[in-house]
């Protein structure tokens, strides 16, 4: 496993390794490369933030919408 924060990277040998890089911030990458645990403290920017929630509350609407279709075809 590695532990990755901006450009460093450390191994990491250890579970309880892994949780003190976690909670440092750096994120923790299996052997394959994959993301297995995010580090704490991540942030994005206010116009990602807006962005996914003006989708999510667009898919809401479709959701709600999508229920209230499949209620009134069962009761037909």
């Amino acid at each position: 496993m590695k532990a990755i924060k901006d450009n460093k990277s450390y191994t990491v040998n250890t579970d309880e390794e892994a949780k003190i890089y976690v909670s440092r911030g750096y994120d923790i990458q299996d052997d394959n490369g994959k993301i297995k645990e995010y580090g704490l403290g991540k942030k994005i920017s206010v116009d990602d933030y807006n962005t996914l929630k003006k989708e999510n509350s667009k898919l809401k609407a479709e959701n709600k919408k999508l229920k209230e279709s499949t209620k009134s075809d069962t009761k037909e």
